[in-house]
């Protein structure tokens, strides 16, 4: 399991937060900016410590409720709704988000703020269009009452309680 976390994350994560990222820099012409940064700084940081934070918890209730990954040749057995995934129906995506959005405040980049649009409105396109339709033919009725009551990129405020019977 370990190799094929290793592997969803050097391919997935790891192509769009630092291989994307590092040639727009590169191919821009990037040069560190100039003048009093600390609050894009720290704000930047945040952001990545925040969505690393998110990331790792989401990628170990995959592992450990879902018997899966996030990969499209590993998915998970099991449909996950705890944690994160009680407020609203995408956190990975949304742990990607927050890196990539202190990764463009961190280098004052705006080939950076360009490259998180495009990546969000892909995923606002795949999600509903791709991955939702495959969700509902894995887990059917359970899948479709979770995705009526948790949202799918705005968390909820309070958790949402799943089917007491089942152990999410």
């Amino acid at each position: 399991m370990v190799a094929a976390w290793i592997r969803t994350i050097v391919i997935l994560p790891g192509t769009v937060l630092v291989t994307v990222p590092a040639l727009l820099l590169y191919f821009t012409g990037y040069g560190w900016p100039e003048g009093e940064r600390l609050p894009e700084i720290i704000g930047g940081i945040a952001l990545i410590a925040a969505g690393l934070f998110l990331a790792a918890w989401t990628m170990r209730l995959f592992a450990t409720r879902g018997q899966g990954t996030a990969a499209p040749w590993n998915p998970p057995r099991r449909l996950v709704v705890a944690g994160p995934y009680r407020h609203v129906r995408n956190p990975m995506i949304t742990s990607v988000l927050a890196m990539l959005s202190g990764e463009a405040l961190l280098m004052g980049s705006a080939a950076l703020a360009i490259w998180l649009g495009v990546f969000f409105l892909a995923n606002a396109l795949y999600f509903p269009l791709k991955e939702e339709k495959e969700l509902e033919r894995r887990f059917g009725g359970e899948y479709l009452e979770y995705k009526k009551h948790v949202p799918r990129w705005l968390p909820r405020l309070t958790a949402w309680t799943p089917f007491p019977w089942a152990d999410h």
